[in-house]
Protein backbone atom coordinates (compact mmCIF):
# COMPACT_ATOMS: atom_id res chain seq x y z
CA UNK A 1 0.00 0.00 0.00
CA UNK A 2 1.31 3.76 -0.82
CA UNK A 3 1.42 6.03 1.76
CA UNK A 4 1.02 9.88 0.81
CA UNK A 5 4.16 11.41 0.89
CA UNK A 6 4.23 14.21 3.11
CA UNK A 7 5.99 17.52 2.83
CA UNK A 8 7.37 19.57 5.79
CA UNK A 9 5.02 22.72 6.96
CA UNK A 10 6.21 26.39 5.86
CA UNK A 11 9.11 28.06 7.84
CA UNK A 12 6.74 30.51 8.91
CA UNK A 13 3.99 28.35 9.68
CA UNK A 14 6.42 26.44 11.81
CA UNK A 15 7.92 29.14 13.19
CA UNK A 16 4.65 30.70 14.75
CA UNK A 17 2.92 27.42 15.81
CA UNK A 18 5.84 26.86 18.41
CA UNK A 19 6.12 30.44 19.23
CA UNK A 20 3.67 33.52 19.78
CA UNK A 21 6.46 35.70 21.57
CA UNK A 22 7.38 38.69 19.15
CA UNK A 23 10.30 39.44 20.88
CA UNK A 24 11.63 35.76 19.94
CA UNK A 25 10.00 34.82 16.48
CA UNK A 26 14.20 35.44 14.97
CA UNK A 27 14.80 32.37 17.00
CA UNK A 28 11.93 30.69 15.84
CA UNK A 29 12.51 30.93 12.49
CA UNK A 30 16.10 30.02 12.84
CA UNK A 31 14.73 26.74 14.28
CA UNK A 32 12.09 26.16 11.62
CA UNK A 33 14.32 26.31 9.08
CA UNK A 34 16.56 23.48 10.57
CA UNK A 35 13.66 21.50 11.49
CA UNK A 36 12.03 21.30 7.75
CA UNK A 37 15.38 19.65 6.52
CA UNK A 38 14.72 17.20 9.15
CA UNK A 39 12.86 13.68 7.92
CA UNK A 40 9.60 14.20 9.81
CA UNK A 41 9.15 15.28 13.10
CA UNK A 42 9.39 18.72 12.62
CA UNK A 43 7.51 19.94 15.13
CA UNK A 44 9.45 18.59 18.09
CA UNK A 45 12.22 19.03 17.13
CA UNK A 46 11.90 22.78 15.96
CA UNK A 47 10.47 23.34 20.02
CA UNK A 48 13.73 21.38 20.85
CA UNK A 49 15.99 23.73 18.30
CA UNK A 50 13.99 26.85 20.21
CA UNK A 51 14.55 26.05 23.48
CA UNK A 52 18.22 25.85 22.40
CA UNK A 53 18.17 29.07 20.88
CA UNK A 54 16.44 30.83 23.31
CA UNK A 55 18.69 29.60 25.93
CA UNK A 56 21.77 31.91 26.59
CA UNK A 57 25.04 29.16 26.08
CA UNK A 58 27.48 30.39 29.15
CA UNK A 59 24.99 29.27 31.93
CA UNK A 60 26.31 28.88 35.53
CA UNK A 61 26.66 25.40 36.45
CA UNK A 62 28.37 23.72 39.49
CA UNK A 63 31.10 22.08 38.94
CA UNK A 64 31.11 18.73 40.95
CA UNK A 65 33.00 17.10 38.42
CA UNK A 66 36.19 16.26 40.40
CA UNK A 67 38.92 18.97 38.74
CA UNK A 68 39.30 22.23 40.10
CA UNK A 69 40.28 23.67 36.75
CA UNK A 70 38.14 22.15 34.27
CA UNK A 71 39.23 23.12 31.00
CA UNK A 72 35.46 22.76 29.81
CA UNK A 73 33.75 24.14 32.34
CA UNK A 74 36.00 27.48 32.24
CA UNK A 75 39.57 26.67 34.19
CA UNK A 76 39.84 29.28 37.04
CA UNK A 77 36.52 30.16 38.91
CA UNK A 78 37.23 34.22 39.90
CA UNK A 79 36.60 35.23 43.22
CA UNK A 80 33.54 37.33 43.59
CA UNK A 81 35.11 40.45 44.04
CA UNK A 82 37.14 40.08 41.26
CA UNK A 83 33.78 39.05 39.41
CA UNK A 84 32.54 41.76 40.54
CA UNK A 85 35.70 43.63 39.04
CA UNK A 86 34.92 42.64 35.91
CA UNK A 87 30.89 43.86 35.75
CA UNK A 88 32.00 47.13 36.67
CA UNK A 89 34.27 47.23 33.63
CA UNK A 90 32.05 45.49 31.60
CA UNK A 91 29.49 48.44 32.47
CA UNK A 92 30.61 51.51 31.92
CA UNK A 93 33.71 53.30 30.41
CA UNK A 94 37.03 52.33 31.69
CA UNK A 95 40.40 54.36 31.16
CA UNK A 96 41.70 51.44 29.87
CA UNK A 97 44.27 53.57 28.05
CA UNK A 98 43.92 57.14 29.01
CA UNK A 99 45.82 58.43 31.61
CA UNK A 100 43.53 60.27 34.29
CA UNK A 101 46.17 62.20 35.25
CA UNK A 102 47.62 63.82 32.15
CA UNK A 103 44.23 63.60 30.16
CA UNK A 104 46.90 61.63 26.81
CA UNK A 105 46.60 58.40 26.26
CA UNK A 106 47.71 56.10 28.31
CA UNK A 107 49.36 52.48 28.52
CA UNK A 108 47.02 49.24 29.00
CA UNK A 109 49.58 47.21 30.62
CA UNK A 110 49.90 49.95 33.39
CA UNK A 111 47.26 48.47 35.16
CA UNK A 112 49.03 45.17 35.61
CA UNK A 113 52.25 45.78 35.03
CA UNK A 114 54.02 47.22 38.39
CA UNK A 115 51.75 44.53 40.36
CA UNK A 116 53.52 42.15 38.13
CA UNK A 117 56.93 42.99 38.57
CA UNK A 118 56.40 43.50 42.33
CA UNK A 119 55.06 40.25 42.66
CA UNK A 120 57.70 38.10 40.25
CA UNK A 121 60.82 40.53 40.66
CA UNK A 122 60.99 40.58 37.01
CA UNK A 123 62.30 43.92 35.76
CA UNK A 124 59.12 44.50 32.93
CA UNK A 125 56.04 42.62 32.19
CA UNK A 126 53.60 42.17 29.10
CA UNK A 127 49.71 40.02 29.25
CA UNK A 128 48.46 38.82 26.18
CA UNK A 129 45.38 37.14 25.34
CA UNK A 130 46.91 33.15 26.25
CA UNK A 131 50.36 31.49 26.71
CA UNK A 132 49.98 30.01 23.68
CA UNK A 133 50.12 34.00 22.25
CA UNK A 134 53.09 34.91 24.46
CA UNK A 135 55.22 31.84 23.43
CA UNK A 136 54.42 32.85 19.26
CA UNK A 137 55.21 36.43 20.49
CA UNK A 138 58.38 35.78 22.22
CA UNK A 139 60.03 34.00 19.79
CA UNK A 140 59.00 35.73 17.27
CA UNK A 141 60.27 38.80 18.76
CA UNK A 142 63.21 37.60 20.35
CA UNK A 143 64.33 35.04 18.06
CA UNK A 144 63.63 36.68 14.89
CA UNK A 145 63.84 33.64 12.72
CA UNK A 146 66.55 32.34 14.29
CA UNK A 147 67.23 28.68 15.67
CA UNK A 148 65.40 27.49 18.93
CA UNK A 149 66.45 24.48 20.63
CA UNK A 150 63.70 22.13 22.62
CA UNK A 151 64.41 18.97 24.53
CA UNK A 152 62.40 16.17 22.78
CA UNK A 153 60.99 15.26 25.98
CA UNK A 154 59.19 18.75 26.18
CA UNK A 155 57.65 18.78 22.80
CA UNK A 156 54.21 18.38 24.34
CA UNK A 157 50.92 18.76 22.45
CA UNK A 158 48.12 20.94 24.56
CA UNK A 159 44.70 20.91 24.20
CA UNK A 160 42.95 21.08 20.74
CA UNK A 161 45.92 19.13 19.24
CA UNK A 162 48.29 22.17 19.40
CA UNK A 163 51.37 20.90 19.53
CA UNK A 164 54.71 22.99 20.99
CA UNK A 165 56.84 22.66 17.79
CA UNK A 166 54.29 23.74 15.34
CA UNK A 167 54.30 26.83 17.59
CA UNK A 168 57.78 27.12 16.92
CA UNK A 169 57.49 26.75 13.12
CA UNK A 170 54.36 29.24 12.98
CA UNK A 171 56.66 32.13 14.81
CA UNK A 172 58.90 31.75 12.02
CA UNK A 173 62.00 30.03 13.71
CA UNK A 174 64.13 26.87 13.20
CA UNK A 175 63.38 24.14 15.60
CA UNK A 176 66.24 22.13 16.76
CA UNK A 177 65.37 19.09 18.56
CA UNK A 178 67.62 18.23 21.72
CA UNK A 179 68.36 14.71 23.49
CA UNK A 180 65.90 12.25 23.63
CA UNK A 181 62.36 11.41 25.03
CA UNK A 182 63.31 10.69 28.63
CA UNK A 183 66.56 12.31 29.08
CA UNK A 184 67.67 15.13 27.86
CA UNK A 185 71.35 16.56 29.41
CA UNK A 186 73.01 20.26 29.56
CA UNK A 187 75.48 18.92 27.31
CA UNK A 188 72.79 18.44 24.43
CA UNK A 189 72.08 21.78 24.29
CA UNK A 190 75.71 23.04 23.92
CA UNK A 191 76.00 20.89 20.83
CA UNK A 192 73.92 22.29 19.14
CA UNK A 193 74.71 26.13 19.99
CA UNK A 194 75.95 27.45 17.28
CA UNK A 195 77.64 31.00 16.19
CA UNK A 196 74.73 33.24 15.76
CA UNK A 197 72.44 33.74 19.21
CA UNK A 198 68.99 31.63 19.55
CA UNK A 199 67.04 30.65 22.24
CA UNK A 200 67.08 27.80 24.66
CA UNK A 201 63.21 27.00 25.22
CA UNK A 202 61.79 25.21 28.30
CA UNK A 203 58.32 24.18 28.04
CA UNK A 204 56.26 22.83 30.83
CA UNK A 205 55.22 19.30 30.29
CA UNK A 206 51.82 20.00 30.98
CA UNK A 207 48.48 17.52 31.10
CA UNK A 208 51.23 14.30 31.21
CA UNK A 209 54.22 13.33 33.47
CA UNK A 210 57.83 11.54 33.06
CA UNK A 211 58.85 8.87 35.39
CA UNK A 212 61.58 5.95 35.54
CA UNK A 213 64.90 6.88 34.10
CA UNK A 214 64.42 10.59 33.02
CA UNK A 215 66.37 13.94 33.61
CA UNK A 216 66.12 16.90 32.28
CA UNK A 217 68.95 19.88 32.91
CA UNK A 218 68.58 22.57 36.03
CA UNK A 219 66.30 25.97 34.67
CA UNK A 220 69.43 27.56 35.80
CA UNK A 221 72.03 25.87 34.64
CA UNK A 222 70.05 26.75 31.21
CA UNK A 223 69.78 30.34 31.72
CA UNK A 224 74.25 30.34 32.88
CA UNK A 225 74.52 28.38 29.39
CA UNK A 226 72.51 30.66 27.53
CA UNK A 227 74.63 34.24 29.37
CA UNK A 228 77.89 32.40 28.74
CA UNK A 229 76.99 32.14 24.71
CA UNK A 230 74.97 35.31 24.32
CA UNK A 231 71.65 33.04 23.32
CA UNK A 232 68.88 33.64 25.11
CA UNK A 233 66.52 31.63 27.61
CA UNK A 234 62.61 31.43 27.35
CA UNK A 235 60.94 29.19 30.04
CA UNK A 236 57.66 28.60 29.81
CA UNK A 237 56.27 27.94 32.79
CA UNK A 238 52.67 27.45 32.05
CA UNK A 239 51.18 27.38 35.61
CA UNK A 240 51.34 30.73 36.26
CA UNK A 241 51.74 29.57 40.09
CA UNK A 242 52.73 32.58 42.88
CA UNK A 243 52.55 30.51 46.01
CA UNK A 244 54.02 27.76 47.63
CA UNK A 245 51.77 24.36 46.89
CA UNK A 246 53.16 22.75 49.63
CA UNK A 247 51.29 24.73 51.74
CA UNK A 248 48.09 23.14 50.26
CA UNK A 249 48.81 19.28 50.13
CA UNK A 250 50.70 19.59 46.64
CA UNK A 251 54.10 18.76 45.31
CA UNK A 252 56.38 21.63 45.15
CA UNK A 253 55.98 23.89 41.60
CA UNK A 254 58.12 26.24 40.56
CA UNK A 255 57.06 29.62 40.84
CA UNK A 256 57.29 32.71 38.48
CA UNK A 257 59.55 34.24 40.82
CA UNK A 258 61.56 31.84 41.45
CA UNK A 259 61.90 30.95 37.36
CA UNK A 260 62.80 34.82 37.01
CA UNK A 261 65.23 34.09 40.18
CA UNK A 262 66.86 31.11 38.11
CA UNK A 263 67.77 33.95 35.75
CA UNK A 264 65.01 32.76 32.37
CA UNK A 265 65.40 36.45 30.10
CA UNK A 266 61.37 35.76 29.51
CA UNK A 267 58.86 33.53 31.58
CA UNK A 268 55.66 32.44 29.93
CA UNK A 269 52.88 31.67 32.31
CA UNK A 270 49.01 31.66 31.74
CA UNK A 271 46.47 33.77 33.88
CA UNK A 272 43.73 30.55 34.24
CA UNK A 273 45.21 28.08 36.01
CA UNK A 274 46.80 27.97 39.36
CA UNK A 275 47.44 31.70 39.42
CA UNK A 276 43.35 31.60 39.48
CA UNK A 277 42.81 34.20 37.29
CA UNK A 278 40.78 35.19 33.94
CA UNK A 279 42.20 33.70 30.70
CA UNK A 280 45.79 35.43 29.69
CA UNK A 281 49.10 35.06 28.46
CA UNK A 282 51.78 36.69 31.17
CA UNK A 283 55.72 37.62 29.95
CA UNK A 284 57.48 38.56 32.54
CA UNK A 285 61.38 39.26 32.20
CA UNK A 286 64.01 41.37 30.68
CA UNK A 287 63.24 44.99 30.55
CA UNK A 288 64.52 44.97 27.03
CA UNK A 289 63.17 41.66 25.59
CA UNK A 290 59.90 43.16 26.87
CA UNK A 291 60.01 46.07 25.31
CA UNK A 292 60.67 44.11 22.21
CA UNK A 293 57.91 42.12 22.72
CA UNK A 294 55.58 44.66 22.93
CA UNK A 295 57.06 46.34 19.79
CA UNK A 296 56.18 43.55 17.45
CA UNK A 297 53.20 43.61 15.25
CA UNK A 298 52.02 40.84 16.78
CA UNK A 299 51.51 42.33 20.02
CA UNK A 300 48.39 44.07 18.74
CA UNK A 301 46.38 41.13 17.53
CA UNK A 302 46.74 39.40 20.78
CA UNK A 303 45.80 42.50 22.88
CA UNK A 304 43.64 42.10 25.90
CA UNK A 305 40.65 43.66 26.73
CA UNK A 306 39.43 45.59 29.46
CA UNK A 307 37.66 42.86 30.86
CA UNK A 308 40.56 40.72 31.30
CA UNK A 309 42.62 43.36 32.23
CA UNK A 310 39.98 44.00 34.92
CA UNK A 311 39.96 40.40 36.65
CA UNK A 312 43.54 40.01 36.27
CA UNK A 313 44.27 42.98 38.07
CA UNK A 314 41.89 42.14 40.87
CA UNK A 315 43.06 38.92 41.20
CA UNK A 316 46.84 39.98 41.39
CA UNK A 317 45.89 42.39 43.87
CA UNK A 318 44.38 39.36 46.21
CA UNK A 319 48.17 38.01 45.66
CA UNK A 320 50.04 41.07 46.98
CA UNK A 321 47.42 41.38 49.81
CA UNK A 322 48.27 38.30 50.97
CA UNK A 323 44.84 37.29 50.71
CA UNK A 324 45.38 34.27 47.89
CA UNK A 325 43.73 31.36 50.13
CA UNK A 326 40.34 33.25 49.22
CA UNK A 327 41.23 32.59 45.18
CA UNK A 328 38.49 30.08 44.21
CA UNK A 329 41.70 27.61 43.28
CA UNK A 330 43.31 27.79 46.62
CA UNK A 331 39.80 27.93 48.65
CA UNK A 332 39.13 24.87 47.22
CA UNK A 333 42.38 22.81 47.73
CA UNK A 334 42.49 23.99 51.14
CA UNK A 335 38.64 23.07 51.81
CA UNK A 336 38.19 20.63 54.83
CA UNK A 337 37.79 17.12 54.54
CA UNK A 338 34.90 17.19 57.32
CA UNK A 339 33.28 19.93 55.76
CA UNK A 340 33.25 18.11 52.19
CA UNK A 341 32.46 14.81 53.83
CA UNK A 342 29.32 16.69 55.27
CA UNK A 343 28.03 18.06 52.01
CA UNK A 344 28.74 14.29 50.78
CA UNK A 345 26.34 13.35 53.28
CA UNK A 346 23.63 16.34 52.78
CA UNK A 347 23.58 15.09 49.07
CA UNK A 348 23.14 11.49 49.78
CA UNK A 349 20.09 12.15 52.04
CA UNK A 350 18.78 14.22 49.35
CA UNK A 351 19.11 11.39 47.03
CA UNK A 352 17.95 8.90 49.39
CA UNK A 353 20.85 6.05 48.78
CA UNK A 354 24.43 5.78 47.25
CA UNK A 355 27.71 6.13 49.15
CA UNK A 356 30.27 8.52 50.57
CA UNK A 357 33.65 7.21 49.70
CA UNK A 358 37.27 8.99 49.72
CA UNK A 359 38.27 10.07 46.49
CA UNK A 360 41.31 12.37 44.96
CA UNK A 361 40.21 16.38 43.45
CA UNK A 362 42.24 16.78 40.53
CA UNK A 363 43.78 20.37 39.52
CA UNK A 364 43.47 19.78 36.23
CA UNK A 365 44.06 22.80 33.95
CA UNK A 366 47.32 20.87 32.71
CA UNK A 367 48.73 21.22 35.81
CA UNK A 368 50.30 18.30 38.62
CA UNK A 369 49.19 15.73 36.02
CA UNK A 370 48.35 12.43 37.63
CA UNK A 371 48.51 14.44 41.32
CA UNK A 372 45.63 16.25 43.40
CA UNK A 373 44.22 16.07 46.86
CA UNK A 374 42.35 14.06 48.99
CA UNK A 375 38.75 14.40 49.01
CA UNK A 376 35.46 12.64 49.77
CA UNK A 377 32.97 12.36 47.32
CA UNK A 378 29.03 10.92 46.40
CA UNK A 379 28.19 8.36 43.95
CA UNK A 380 24.30 7.54 43.68
CA UNK A 381 24.83 4.03 43.45
CA UNK A 382 24.03 4.14 39.41
CA UNK A 383 25.70 5.36 36.36
CA UNK A 384 22.44 6.21 34.13
CA UNK A 385 23.50 8.80 31.61
CA UNK A 386 20.05 9.63 31.64
CA UNK A 387 20.17 10.33 35.09
CA UNK A 388 23.64 12.00 34.59
CA UNK A 389 21.84 14.19 31.45
CA UNK A 390 19.79 15.00 33.64
CA UNK A 391 21.70 16.63 36.23
CA UNK A 392 23.99 18.38 33.59
CA UNK A 393 20.25 20.25 32.17
CA UNK A 394 20.07 21.43 35.83
CA UNK A 395 23.48 22.60 35.85
CA UNK A 396 25.25 20.28 37.96
CA UNK A 397 28.02 18.55 36.73
CA UNK A 398 30.15 15.28 37.90
CA UNK A 399 31.26 12.02 36.14
CA UNK A 400 30.74 9.01 35.62
CA UNK A 401 33.25 6.48 36.83
CA UNK A 402 33.64 2.49 37.43
CA UNK A 403 29.90 2.60 36.21
CA UNK A 404 28.50 5.31 38.67
CA UNK A 405 28.34 8.39 39.11
CA UNK A 406 29.83 10.91 40.87
CA UNK A 407 29.55 14.36 42.36
CA UNK A 408 32.92 15.90 44.47
CA UNK A 409 31.96 19.03 46.50
CA UNK A 410 35.23 19.95 46.94
CA UNK A 411 34.47 23.21 44.17
CA UNK A 412 31.07 23.74 44.89
CA UNK A 413 30.14 26.85 47.37
CA UNK A 414 27.60 26.01 50.10
CA UNK A 415 24.76 28.01 48.11
CA UNK A 416 25.74 25.32 45.02
CA UNK A 417 25.14 22.40 47.30
CA UNK A 418 21.91 23.75 48.55
CA UNK A 419 21.24 24.06 44.68
CA UNK A 420 22.50 20.30 43.87
CA UNK A 421 20.68 18.64 46.94
CA UNK A 422 17.54 20.16 45.70
CA UNK A 423 18.13 18.77 42.02
CA UNK A 424 18.88 15.66 43.37
CA UNK A 425 15.66 15.36 45.03
CA UNK A 426 13.55 16.94 42.18
CA UNK A 427 15.24 14.13 39.91
CA UNK A 428 14.38 10.92 42.43
CA UNK A 429 11.15 12.23 42.67
CA UNK A 430 9.83 12.91 39.45
CA UNK A 431 11.99 9.79 38.03
CA UNK A 432 11.72 7.25 40.29
CA UNK A 433 9.94 5.17 38.26
CA UNK A 434 12.66 5.10 35.70
CA UNK A 435 15.10 4.15 38.27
Amino acid sequence: MNREKSYPPSVDKLARLINDDADLHVYAVMAAREAVQADGDWEPVARSRFLQCVSPGLTPVINMSGVVLHTGLGRARLAPEVADSVTSAAGSHSPVEFDLDSGQRGDRQDHVRWILTELTGAEDALVVNNCAAAVVLALSAVAGGGVVALSRGQMVEIGGHFRMPDIIKMSGCDLVEVGCTNRTHLRDFERVMGEEPGVLLRCHQSNFAQVGFVSQPDPAELASLAKSRGWRFVDDLGSGCLVDTVRYGLPKERTLREAVSDGADLVLASGDKLLGGPQAGILVGNRELIGLCKAHPLARAMRVDKLTLAGLEATLRMYLEGRESEIPVWAACSKPQDEIRRDCLAMKKAWGSGVVAEGTTELGGGSFPGVGVPTWRFGLGIGDEGVAKRLREAGVIGRIEDGQIWLDPRTATPDEIREARWVLKAIRENESDEI
